[in-house]
C-alpha cells in the first residue's frame, strides 16, 4: 500500500508568517522570502489531508492568514513577501490569484477545519474577478469546483465556472498535435483538469470529453517505457523528441491531480496508472532512475537532470511530492 503523505519538511520550511519558497538542500533560504503561489498550495494539501494532525492544522491556519493578508479589497492578490513580512509585489490576477482561489475553495470544502467558513468568505471576495491568463483561470476553476461540492448553488462559483468555460483553450483539429497551445509549457495537465471540472459541474459533456481526450493524449506523450517522462522546464513542441531535461515535479503532481479528476467521470484504468506512475516517478521510476525525494526530511527534490536530481528541497517540489502521495494513497496505487 502507498505510504501516507509526510509534512515534516513543509513544517520545517514554515515560520509564523508562511512557508519559505526556496531551500539550499533542506535549509530554508530566508533571503528569498515567501510567495502566495506556494502558500496557496500548502492550503490545498493541508485541507485535503484525510487525518490532519496539529502540525498540519497549524500549516493550514498560517497559510489562510497569509492569503488573507495578500488579498486586496477588490479580491486581487499580492504574490511576493519578504522574510520580515513586507509585501514586495503589486496586486494582480495572475497565477497567484488562481492558486489562492484553488486553496480557498479546497479549504472551504473541507469539513475538518475551523477555517472553512473564513476560507469560503475570502473565496467569494476574490472569485468575482477574472484573469486574462488561461492557466490562472484554470487554477481558479479548481477552487470553484470544490466550493460547489458543498454549496452546489453558489452563484459566485458558478459564474466563475461559466466564465472559465468560455476562455479555457479548446483542442485544435490537428490529430498529431491536438494540444490547444503551440507548445507544452508548465503545469500542463491543469488545463484538461479544469475542463473536466468545469464540464462536470456545468453539465457540459463536450467539455468533459475534450478534457479527457487532451489528458489522454498528454499522458501518452509523457509516458516512456512504462514511466512518466514529463515536459522539460523549457517546454516542448510538436517536433521535439524526449526525454527532455530539466523535469519539474510540478508536472508530475499536476498529472496526478488531473488523473484523479478524470476518475470521477471515467473509470478507465489508464487514469489509475497515471497516478501510479506519478507516485513512482518520485521513487526512482523516471528517466534518470534516481530518487526524487529525501527520505530523511520528507522533502522533494527541485528538478530531475539527465543523470541526477537537484538536491535542493524547495516548497514547490515538496508540495508536488505531498500532493502526489495524497492522490496515490487515496486511489490505493502502489509504486513498483
Amino acid at each position: 500500500m502507498t505510504a501516507a503523505s509526510r509534512f515534516d519538511h513543509l513544517v520545517a520550511m514554515t515560520d509564523r508568517i508562511g512557508t519559505f519558497e526556496h531551500a539550499e538542500h533542506a535549509v530554508p533560504r530566508r533571503e528569498h522570502g515567501y510567495c502566495v503561489d506556494d502558500v496557496a498550495r500548502v492550503l490545498v494539501v493541508t485541507a485535503r489531508e484525510p487525518r490532519p494532525n496539529e502540525a498540519v492544522r497549524s500549516l493550514a491556519q498560517v497559510s489562510l492568514a497569509f492569503i488573507a493578508d495578500s488579498m486586496g479589497t477588490r479580491g486581487d492578490i499580492r504574490n511576493r513577501r519578504d522574510a520580515d513580512g513586507t509585501w514586495s509585489s503589486e496586486w494582480c490576477t495572475e497565477d497567484c490569484w488562481g492558486r489562492s482561489l484553488w486553496g480557498l475553495g479546497t479549504a472551504a470544502a473541507s469539513a475538518q477545519f475551523s477555517i472553512s467558513s473564513a476560507a469560503h468568505s475570502l473565496f467569494e471576495r476574490s472569485a468575482v474577478l477574472r484573469s486574462q491568463y488561461p492557466r490562472s483561470m484554470a487554477f481558479a476553476v479548481l477552487g470553484a469546483a470544490a466550493i460547489t461540492q458543498v454549496d452546489p448553488t453558489n452563484a459566485i462559483a458558478l459564474e466563475l465556472l461559466r466564465a472559465a468555460a468560455e476562455v479555457l483553450p479548446a483542442a485544435n483539429d490537428n490529430p498529431a498535435w491536438p494540444w490547444p497551445e503551440e507548445r507544452l509549457w508548465y503545469a500542463n495537465a491543469l488545463l484538461p483538469d479544469a475542463m473536466i471540472a468545469t464540464g462536470a459541474v456545468l453539465e457540459r459533456p463536450e467539455l468533459v470529453d475534450s478534457g479527457l481526450s487532451l489528458l489522454g493524449w498528454l499522458l501518452e506523450r509523457e509516458t516512456l517505457d512504462g514511466h512518466l517522462s514529463v515536459t522539460r522546464a523549457a517546454g516542448t513542441g510538436p517536433g521535439d523528441v524526449g526525454p527532455g531535461f530539466d523535469q519539474q515535479p510540478i508536472e508530475v503532481s499536476t498529472m496526478a491531480d488531473a488523473c484523479a479528476r478524470a476518475i470521477t467521470v471515467n473509470d478507465s484504468r489508464k487514469w489509475f496508472e497515471g497516478i501510479r506512475m506519478a507516485n513512482a516517478w518520485f521513487d526512482g521510476e523516471n528517466d534518470a532512475n534516481v530518487l526524487m525525494w529525501d527520505p530523511a526530511t520528507g522533502g522533494g527534490y527541485d528538478g530531475l537532470h539527465a543523470d541526477a536530481a537537484n538536491q535542493n528541497q524547495g516548497a514547490e517540489s515538496t508540495l508536488a511530492l505531498v500532493s502526489t502521495r495524497q492522490q496515490a494513497f487515496t486511489h490505493q496505487t502502489v509504486s513498483t
